[in-house]
């Protein structure tokens, strides 16, 4: 919707420099390219080099926030693990038009019950290549996705490198996105 557009920042942003993972502030006034707007966040092409922008810093972009954050909601009943799978597909790579879940980034997901609190979800992924500086924006954001299912009260994201990615660990549909079938 977004994507293949030239902004022009209405204010100064934060933004994640890719694939270093060096938070940067833009300048007001400074045109970007945006190339991919997925999962609420904005992948821009600067004179620099490549950099995301996060959904909270959208109005920066001229745009309206994709979605507004919302505090955990509780549930009665176990977490639904199909919710969570679903929170995870909507993480991008801000490098690769496919969810972290359809690229074989993610490796295991278990949910714990608790008493109280809400349940745990624990989270191993891993990224494409082990020198991404953008792992730990990546993994913060899944964790804070997670954290948004009804019933979640806490959850971790742990990046994990064994085995090592690669590209048979794509899903079918991730394949046809990126072309490879």
């Amino acid at each position: 919707m977004h994507e293949n557009t030239e902004k022009t920042l209405i204010r100064d942003c934060a933004a994640t420099r890719i694939p270093s993972g060096e938070v940067i502030t833009l300048e007001k006034g400074t045109t970007v390219f945006i190339t991919q707007a997925l999962g609420g966040s904005y992948t821009v092409a600067t004179d620099f080099g490549l950099a995301r922008i996060a959904d909270e810093d959208a109005e920066a972009l001229g745009l309206e926030r994709a979605a507004a954050k919302a505090p955990p909601v509780a549930a009665e009943g176990p977490v639904d693990e199909k919710a969570v799978w679903d929170q995870l597909r909507t993480c991008y790579d801000p490098e690769i038009p496919v969810n972290i879940v359809d690229l074989g980034l993610v490796y295991d997901c278990v949910i714990t019950p608790r008493e109280a609190n809400g349940a745990k979800v624990d989270v191993k992924m891993t990224l494409t290549a082990p020198g991404c500086g953008m792992g730990p924006t990546i993994a913060a954001e899944a964790k804070s996705k997670v954290l948004g299912v009804a019933g979640v009260g806490d959850a971790d994201v742990e990046l994990v490198w064994d085995p090592p990615w690669n590209q048979a660990m794509i899903s079918e549909a991730g394949k046809m996105k990126l072309g490879l079938i």
